[in-house]
């Protein structure tokens, strides 16, 4: 019921973790591995491995999650290494995520996969907002049309691209444009939402440390910017480009939205950061719950059938 066809294979479920969550280490991504998952992407990696920033530095509160990580990891050939090896005992793709200090690192780390034997999807992280001193690329749309011109020159890989969440129709209509002259395989919506700020009224103070407090926004807070961005690019893109759809999604019932609205595939993370890789698990059985009660067989009768109200 719940199978999925992204990137010529067929998935069980479209459920995936959110890169950034239980996939630090090895460890953890072979536990994502053996879940009910459908599928499951690295860590985002930089060049060399890098610390992140100080902690407190995520933080679990009511209604989602605040962070401001600054992007910590073991470095690109840790997980290339992991990936490569992973990818000959299992049949199902492995989703490898990049986030370079800059578009020349994403350059270089696109050219060692290409040179790889990696044949899995590669997720371009053009959205993280929590490294200070450094922009999104992807709120820069002619930077991000001159990264993508750059990366198909020579990248002939299966890509996606991560994208921060956008909040102007004009903008939906400006990147999606851009995106369209390019092969990728999908666009992943959204990233966490910033700059947040959550004050402990008790301390009189904010709850994470770096930059002051300020940090990425996810979990329920999110779904509504979620879905509108998950749905702005599903009207806009090539059929061709997929939607990953990530953002607030809790139980079956996001999951569902998210589906209704447009999404292939459907990532999760503060949710999982919360209860750990038996979420999986209970959605799948939650969306299929939800698809028995309509009397829907498969996700295709209606993904993307979003109605309006047009009386």
């Amino acid at each position: 019921m719940l199978q999925t066809n992204f990137v010529n294979h067929t998935f069980e479920n479209p459920l995936m973790n959110a890169s950034g969550i239980h996939c630090m280490t090895v460890e953890e991504m072979k536990e994502l591995a053996n879940s009910k998952a459908g599928a499951y992407v690295t860590k985002s990696t930089t060049l060399k491995e890098r610390e992140g920033n100080p902690s407190p530095r995520y933080v679990d509160v009511p209604l989602g999650s605040i962070n401001s990580m600054g992007l910590p990891n073991l470095g690109i050939d840790y997980y290339l290494e992991y990936v490569s090896e992973a990818q000959t005992k299992t049949e199902t793709p492995i989703f490898f995520s990049i986030a370079g200090m800059s578009v020349a690192e994403n350059i270089e780390m696109l050219e060692k996969i290409q040179a790889s034997d990696f044949h899995g999807v590669t997720e371009l992280n053009l959205s993280c907002p929590n490294v200070p001193g450094k922009p999104q690329v992807a709120y820069d749309f002619a930077l991000t049309e001159e990264t993508l011109e750059k990366i198909f020159a020579f990248f002939t890989k299966p890509l996606g691209i991560k994208l921060p969440p956008y909040f102007d129709l004009a903008h939906f209509d400006q990147m999606a444009a851009i995106l369209n002259k390019y092969p990728l395989t999908y666009v992943n919506t959204i990233n966490s939402v910033g700059n947040g700020l959550y004050i402990d009224v008790d301390k009189e103070q904010v709850v994470i440390k770096p930059k002051d407090g300020f940090g990425g926004l996810g979990g329920e807070y999110i779904k509504p910017t979620a879905l509108a961005n998950v749905r702005g690019f599903y009207t806009r893109l090539n059929p061709s480009i997929k939607i990953i759809g990530t953002g607030g999604i809790r139980n079956g019932q996001d999951a569902f939205e998210h589906l209704l609205c447009g999404a292939t595939m459907l990532q999760i993370g503060t949710e999982l950061h919360k209860e750990g890789p038996a979420i999986f698990e209970r959605i799948a059985s939650e969306l299929e719950d939800i698809m028995e009660a309509k009397g829907y067989k498969s996700i295709d009768e209606f993904r993307g059938k979003l109605r309006s109200i047009t009386d």
